[in-house]
């Protein structure tokens, strides 16, 4: 079948010629679902069964923009494929993927209806106990199974070239890394912060760390990256943790798909000055926050150590010391990653619904300063950290100093 983008009749006939999904005769109704920016998303269920299935095609253009923002459909099959190898690795911790279709960019895949959005979880100030350990479990194991210190080098270097991603890298490299810190016409920022943004465009130590995590995007292919991990690509309930959407995975630096964790609890701790409806809620969940900021690190470095001691590839894995300083090296490579995601979405094209949900424009304003200043504290502070309780002194000393 020669590509065309789906109606939501023609992708119910499609998944009722798939076998094993649905009985035959099943009265099947569908929901378009899709609220992000580059495709279609289909809820395909039967009326009386009850079982359901998600239908995702990739659109040849950014969504979000229209046609004159096209992109590559490949990137349907980056997505299947990042689904599948992560499923492998942490079955529990990812929709399962019945079906793949290169050439209408399609994939069929479990859906996750009974779990919600995290980020809509966090803006009503859910807590899911189990995330940390969780997202610890499925950061460390994607990221050192598939890296050269958990992989076959052979392997490895074959996945490389398989997840050569050069569109949607690009839209990261411009939008994370080089957009936000100058005058673009893809910025799109609250008016009443354009003193602190203007601050940043001519901030030049900041710009050249920003420059030097750039660098590091662009060249250290360490490990296969999800490449988009935040809370709007994670469905949650209080005891189940799922990852979606890995469209963005590539082979890039451990550190920014941790870092991405990291920034998204963070900009949910700035977007609590207008969230909270007073100051004993908005301290209490700030501190959740930023336990669960520890906690995701801890995890990760738990599990992925354990890993590395039982099942290096790498011989000079073993050497003595080196893990430790490999450890490091990726905490604050997240620590400033983390800052670079902070900033671009408040400057940058595609904003959080965590801040934006804010009403009032001078209340939203004075939590995306906040979020600034953490965001840039992060990066330029980040060859300081040892652990993840230096992240938490950082957010510290940065809201006392932008309250005092």
């Amino acid at each position: 079948m020669a590509y065309r983008a789906l109606t939501e009749q023609e992708a119910v006939e499609y998944v009722r010629n798939l076998p094993n999904l649905f009985a035959t005769g099943a009265k099947l109704a569908s929901h378009e679902i899709g609220d992000g920016n580059l495709n279609l998303v289909f809820n395909i269920r039967d009326e009386e069964g009850g079982k359901s299935v998600i239908v995702k095609q990739a659109l040849p253009y950014a969504r979000v923009v229209g046609e004159s923002w096209p992109l590559t459909l490949d990137r349907a099959r980056i997505e299947a494929e990042a689904l599948q190898i992560q499923y492998k690795l942490v079955p529990e911790l990812v929709p399962h993927v019945y079906h793949y279709d290169a050439e209408l960019a399609l994939t069929v895949m479990e859906d996750l209806s009974d779990h919600i959005i995290m980020r809509k979880g966090l803006i009503a100030k859910n807590r899911y106990p189990l995330f940390a350990k969780h997202i610890g479990r499925f950061l460390a194991h994607t990221l050192f199974y598939t890296s050269d210190i958990g992989a076959h080098p052979y392997e490895k270097k074959a996945l490389v070239g398989s997840f050569i991603n050069p569109e949607l890298c690009k839209i990261t490299e411009d939008l994370v890394f080089t957009d936000p810190y100058e005058d673009a016409p893809t910025n799109n920022f609250n008016p009443l912060i354009r003193p602190e943004v203007e601050a940043i465009w001519h901030n030049a130590p900041l710009k050249r760390e920003i420059a030097k995590l750039k660098y590091g995007f662009l060249t250290r292919a360490e490990a296969l990256l999800h490449g988009d991990l935040h809370t709007g690509s994670i469905f949650v309930t209080e005891t189940s943790t799922k990852v979606i959407d890995p469209e963005f995975a590539y082979y890039g630096p451990l550190g920014f798909d941790i870092g991405a964790v990291f920034a998204n609890l963070l900009l949910n701790y700035a977007a609590q000055h207008g969230l909270a409806k007073d100051d004993e809620e908005r301290e209490s969940y700030r501190a959740y926050l930023l336990e669960t900021v520890e906690d995701v690190w801890s995890e990760f470095v738990s599990q992925f150590v354990q890993l590395w001691h039982k099942q290096a590839k790498e011989r000079s894995a073993h050497v003595e010391g080196f893990w430790q300083d490999y450890v490091k090296n990726v905490l604050q490579d997240a620590v400033g990653y983390a800052g670079c995601k902070m900033l671009r979405r408040v400057i940058g094209l595609a904003g959080v619904a965590d801040l934006n949900t804010i009403e009032s424009d001078e209340v939203r304003a004075e939590a995306e300063r906040l979020a600034l200043a953490i965001g840039q504290a992060l990066i330029l502070e980040r060859t300081q950290v040892a652990e993840a309780t230096d992240i938490t002194a950082i957010v510290n000393k940065t809201v006392s100093l932008v309250h005092s």
